[in-house]
């Protein structure tokens, strides 16, 4: 039997296209194991998932200045050492990873074993933990064709993003029920990232009247963020977040508004779904998601608001026009080549272990 380990973590987009591949590999036989942190979000949704997880000492890469920076590789040392013995113990045949801090000792410990290393880079340019762990991969994969340019060699290919077969099969049904809503008016879902998003939240709020009047709106708030001065209005459902409503949501939503994580992005695309999207901005990432963005709207997937341009007013208007020529995205959206990436991975995985 072939084995692999897979590691990522830190947000939910380094977990969830690892399961996509996961769930494919156990039809093919492959036994799996994952690591990831202790106290990272990957461990529940891992476990969640019947994967056995391992759990090592990880230390967050910084770009900025902070006390936590002169402490944090040793703890980053000690994972490597942590992964070391556990990959000679589980003696895996290939290493997947998606990245994030946590990823990074897993990585340089998959190559101190001479495992075949394979990582995914799910953004237009490679984040802080992926630049480090590129020079001990075997294969790197990427979603967008226009990363190619920001690396060299011959171990890199364009796959796309592994979409996970579930969210490809919601029921709109479901999702209406779920959220009590009827079929004569359309639906927004609004989506602010794993955590939520203060300046979404506040934007549909402040404008909730107005876009009540087009739409039923059901709204993925984040943790905490739950207005209870708004649990009684007709057609606006808020819930904290989801897990395996999310399908259903999606299936009946007309439009959608979130943020511009890559993982999210091309999960809309896959379902033809008309997106307007609010990057994370620069003052608060490194400008992953500015860069998504600018690639969906310039293929005519979705329209971008910026936050420093976001008010009620503007999210509304936004949203009316996007929605107004809906058909013309949801076209250009059918004529994107819509490759499966979970064959294509799986396949250089194959390749790599063999």
């Amino acid at each position: 039997m072939k084995s692999i380990i897979f590691t990522g973590g830190g947000s939910a987009g380094h977990v969830t296209p690892n399961l996509a591949l996961i769930a494919r590999l156990k039809e093919h036989g492959w036994r799996i194991e994952y690591i990831g942190s202790a106290d990272g979000i990957e461990k529940s949704i891992i476990e969640n998932a019947g994967i056995r997880f391992h759990a090592i000492s990880s230390g967050k890469l910084r770009r900025y200045f902070d006390l936590k920076n002169f402490k944090d590789p040793f703890k980053v040392m000690k994972g490597v050492w942590d992964a070391y013995r556990l990959i000679r113990k589980l003696k895996p045949d290939a290493v997947f990873s998606k990245g994030g801090f946590v990823s990074v000792p897993v990585v340089m410990a998959g190559w101190l074993n001479r495992v075949p290393v394979l990582i995914h880079e799910s953004d237009m340019t490679p984040g802080l933990a992926n630049k480090l762990s590129i020079p001990f991969a075997s294969r790197i994969c990427v979603t967008f064709p226009e990363t190619i340019s920001h690396l060299s060699g011959k171990r890199t290919e364009c796959t796309g993003l592994p979409i996970r077969d579930e969210m490809l099969r919601g029921s709109a049904i479901k999702g209406l029920h779920l959220c009590e809503f009827h079929k004569q008016k359309p639906v927004l879902l609004v989506m602010g990232g794993s955590l939520g998003s203060k300046v979404i939240n506040e934007a549909v709020r402040g404008s909730l009247k107005r876009l009540l009047e087009r739409f039923q709106i059901v709204h993925l708030c984040g943790k905490g963020h739950l207005d209870p001065e708004l649990a009684g209005v007709r057609g606006y459902r808020q819930f904290e977040f989801v897990t395996t409503e999310l399908p259903d949501l999606l299936a009946m939503a007309d439009v959608v508004v979130s943020r511009s994580g890559s993982t999210s992005i091309f999960e809309f695309l896959s379902l033809r779904k008309p997106m307007l999207l609010v990057p994370l901005s620069r003052n608060a990432s490194r400008g992953d998601q500015i860069l998504n963005a600018e690639s969906f709207r310039a293929q005519g997937f979705s329209e971008v608001l910026e936050e420093e341009r976001m008010t009620p007013e503007t999210l509304a208007e936004e949203l009316f026009r996007l929605y107004d020529h809906r058909e013309a995205y949801i076209e250009r959206m059918k004529a994107h080549s819509n490759q499966d990436s979970i064959t294509r991975i799986i396949g250089l995985i194959e390749q790599s272990a063999g």
